[in-house]
This record gives structure tokens, sequence and C-alpha cells, in this order.
């Protein structure tokens, strides 16, 4: 049986990582198995969804990588099947219509509690063909009254539900419209699903749906409902942990490559490994695995792993995701291979993209905004005088290239006697603003020579 997968995301909030780590559970299956992978939007709640969720679902995905085989499908555009399915259902009667007025609802619901039981439908037009003239009736599924419903879950292991403990659910409202739990099973159904993921929180929708699926005549996927994610305090995770938008780990300048490497360790390991490539992930990655506990949020350890793959992955791969960080400083470099090499300039002293390109503005533009504290420490008069000196050496260069840089520097230490730090450093803060850079003779090669001559000119000509 080839393994179909889905992620059927509800755009009613943006997407945040425990969506996201769905997604890659049900993302990696499909690749682990040469099987498909579908994006679904299931948008029927049309009250709270919004564009602007179905955005960050679109843009979120892309961003991570995560392509789809088939879709994005999206339910509001599959109402004429499900209302084929409900008139079929109500033919063979599989549903049936309930004129219960909502009074009658919250009166049988209140009865219930007062004798401490749990309040459900008590199936009072199960059986009634007369209707009530004024009151727009709901469509109900008929839910077996007798038996178990068995869901042998790839996480939780086997769940039993007594279906005389579930009722009988609305699958359409008053107004016609179908519900989430319905829409589900008919989409899973038609779409072929082998292999549903998603959170726990599902798990008690799913004996009402299996039940549905049988009415349908359709197989009953396998189903692995993985834990929610905790923050660091154990508590649900929430806006104060970082349960922002997937967006906004890009704006805060993950590689996505990092951010899944991280949700994957979330509940599933292989061994000792830490640090998966995504090729390694796929090849590792079993549902089976996954443990039933809820795990911890931990932003720190996010950061270091965003820091191992921008140092282990290909300069050139990540200038793709820099460029964005560049652009909104108003930096616009089509050099890739500029680009590349100040990523391996800067990587091993920066956690995140964002953090990169704030730190290596000094490579592009004109001229440099100085420190004052760095300027009047570093900039002396003694200080600038070897710089007037090496200004003239380095314009005189054959090659700008470091290691020709390194020499000029050298050479000017020794013929005056002093320690190359008392050359670097006032350099350093002339041609970049600061006292912080890569070692100086890489960062002149990278600012190249009509800039470095430029800003030391700067130098030199704002000495008092």
């Amino acid at each position: 049986m080839a393994v179909v997968t889905r992620f059927a995301p509800s755009p009613t909030g943006l997407l945040h990582i425990g969506g996201v780590r769905t997604a890659l559970f049900s993302w990696l299956y499909a690749r682990r198995h040469g099987g498909k992978f579908i994006l679904r939007v299931e948008d029927t709640d049309r009250e709270r969804s919004t564009d602007e969720a179905v955005r960050v679902i679109l843009e979120g995905m892309q961003w991570l990588g995560l392509d789809a085989d088939e879709g994005p499908y999206y339910q509001t555009r599959r109402f004429d099947r499900y209302r084929e399915v409900l008139a079929q259902w109500l033919a063979e009667g599989k549903a049936y219509r309930c004129y219960c007025t909502k009074e009658e609802l919250e009166q049988l619901r209140a009865e219930q509690m007062a004798r401490k039981e749990k309040p459900r439908y008590d199936g009072r037009w199960r059986d009634r063909t007369d209707t009530r003239p004024g009151v727009e009736p709901v469509i109900r599924f008929k839910n077996p009254l007798e038996g178990e419903v068995v869901v042998e879950d790839s996480v939780h292991g086997r769940v039993v539900f007594k279906n005389s403990e579930l009722d009988d659910l609305v699958i359409a409202r008053g107004d016609g419209t179908p519900t989430y739990n319905f829409c589900v099973v008919v989409d899973d159904a038609d779409m072929g699903v082998t292999h549903v993921i998603r959170g726990d929180d599902h798990l008690n929708n799913t004996p009402r749906q299996m039940n549905m699926l049988a009415a349908l005549g359709a197989q009953v996927p396998r189903y692995a409902h993985v834990p929610m994610i905790l923050g660091p305090d154990g508590a649900k995770l929430s806006k104060r942990h970082g349960a922002v938008s997937v967006l906004q780990y890009e704006e805060d300048g993950y590689l996505p490559d990092a951010l899944l490497n991280y949700l994957v360790r979330l509940g599933w390991s292989h061994g000792d490994q830490e640090i998966f490539t995504r090729a390694e992930m796929i090849a590792a990655f079993d549902i089976a695995d996954v443990n039933k506990a809820a795990s911890a949020f931990n932003p720190e350890k996010l950061l270091w792993l965003n820091q191992q793959h921008m140092m282990k992955a290909e300069p050139a791969s990540v200038v793709r995701y820099l460029k964005p960080h560049l652009a909104r400083l108003g930096i616009e470099c089509a050099d890739d291979a500029l680009l590349a090499k100040i990523v391996v300039a800067q990587r091993e002293r920066v956690k995140t993209l964002k953090e990169m390109a704030q730190n290596s503005r000094y490579f592009f533009g004109e001229g440099v905004e100085l420190d004052p504290k760095a300027a009047a420490k570093h900039l002396t008069p003694e200080a600038l005088a070897l710089l007037g000196q090496l200004r003239a050496s380095l314009a005189g260069l054959g090659e700008w290239t470091a290691a020709a840089v390194h020499a000029a520097l050298e050479a000017l230490a020794a013929t005056h006697s002093v320690g190359l730090g008392k050359v670097a450093q006032p350099l350093r803060v002339a041609v970049t603003g600061n006292t912080i850079s890569p070692p100086i003779d890489q960062t002149l090669e990278l600012i190249g020579r009509v800039r470095v001559l430029a800003r030391l000119d700067a130098a030199l000509a704002a000495a008092p």
C-alpha cells in the first residue's frame, strides 16, 4: 500500500511550531516511504478563518521546504461533494435530521449534569420521521449504539472507545454548512489518506471519524497522535514562550533546516545524534519511535542548532536566506560569491542570520559610522600616523588578497617595532567603525581596496 499522509491546518490562527512539527512528521513519513504528502486547508469555519492565516501557512511551508505533492486543497471549495455525501447518508439511513432547539439541548445538558452524567445528545430524533416547522434542523450521524472502536495508534498504542459513550455527532449545521469532523472524513477517504499524523488533542475525534469512514465504505487510515509541545516551565506553549508564527523564525534569522532539525528532536530520537541534515531525517525517521510524553521547547537549544547548521552548511546555500536580512537593512547585493565569503567569515561569531546581516553592514556602502568610544580609544595621533603609512602600502599592493594585506600589516609593525595589534585595531575601527570583526586581513579583502582606502582617507581627514 502506497503511503499517503496529509497536513491539514485550520486557518483560524497563525501557523505555529506545534503545527510545523506535525507537518514535518507527516512529510518525513511520506518521503521515507516514497509516498505522497498532501496539503489541505481546513477552512470551513468561515467566521474565524482569515486570509492572513492562509498566507502564513502557504509561505511558511514554502520557506521550510516542506513541499506538497498535492494541494493546497481548500474545504470551502468541496461543498458540493459534502452535500452529495450528506444526501446519500440521509437516503441510506446513516444520518438523520434533528429538530432540537438550542433551549431543549441546554435543558438536556443541565439535567444530565444534575444527575452527574456526562453531557451528551440522547438521540431523541434518531428514529423520528416528522418535522418541526420553523426550525432549521441539523444533520446528525447515526453512530452505532453497541460495540467498540479500537484505535491502533502508532504513538499511544491500543486505545479502545465504547460506542455507547459516543453520541450522534452533528455533521451539518442548520444553515447546511458541513462540520469539521465530517469534512475531514470525506476528504481523507476521497484523497486516499493512509496515515494520519496529528496532535493528540484530536485523539477523541478519532473513533467518531473511524465510524464515519466505515459508513462511507472507506479504508481506515493508521493514526498517530503526537504529544503537544510545552514551554520551558512545563506549561502549555504560549506567546511568552515563543509560540509565534513560523514566519517569525525566518524574520529572527533561523535557517529552515535548523528549525526542522530542532522540531524533529522534540519527542523523537535516533541514538545520540543531535544534528541532522534533511536527508538524514528522511532516512532515519519512523513515527513509531515518537515518544508519547510531551516535550519542552528550549530556545537556547534552537539557537545552538541554528549556529551549527550555519557552520556546517555549504556557504552558497546560506546566501539565499541571508539576502532578505540584508535587504531589510537596505542592502542589496547580487554578488553571491562575495556573500558566500561573508558567511564563512561571520558564521562562527553569530547565532542567527539576522545577527550576521547586522554585523556585516560595513562590508557594503561607501562609508561607515565610527563608534565614538572606539575612535577615541584607538584613533590616537600615533595610530593615525601609522594608518597614514599603511594607506600608502595598501594602495600599492599588486593584488588585493588577505595574504597580501597581512604581509603589509606585518611589515609596518616590524618597521616601527610594535605589535600587530597596534596597527590592526586602529585599522579595524577606521574601516568597520567598531572594534569587532573577522580577522583584519580577511575583513579588508572582503570590503575591497576602493572602500578600504576611502574609509582610511575619511578617518585621516577627520583627525583633529
